[in-house]
């Protein structure tokens, strides 16, 4: 396994690896959004993720991109907003 450089490739890993995170963690996710706390709730899965993405990726992209967070967003709030939480 090579480090990737190009940010196609690493935007697809950023989504795949948040993409696992909310299918493995769907309960949490649905309790974080409805309490306002999912970022502290899957706070270990986030970083376990996070790392994985940064040793997959070359520095220089994920220096220049947003990659990983904007997944986050994409993936773990976005398709949630049917919960009732006080963030909306």
């Amino acid at each position: 396994m090579g480090v990737v450089k190009d940010p196609d490739v690493a935007r697809r890993i950023a989504r795949a690896v948040v993409s696992d995170i909310a299918l493995y963690n769907a309960k949490k996710v649905e309790e974080g959004i409805a309490g306002d706390n999912l970022f502290d709730l899957l706070k270990s899965e986030i970083e376990e993720g996070r790392n994985y993405y940064l040793s997959r990726v070359d520095p220089e992209v994920v220096k220049s991109t947003n990659f990983y967070n904007l997944a986050l967003v994409d993936l773990l709030v976005k398709p949630w907003g049917r919960i009732p939480s006080k963030a909306w």
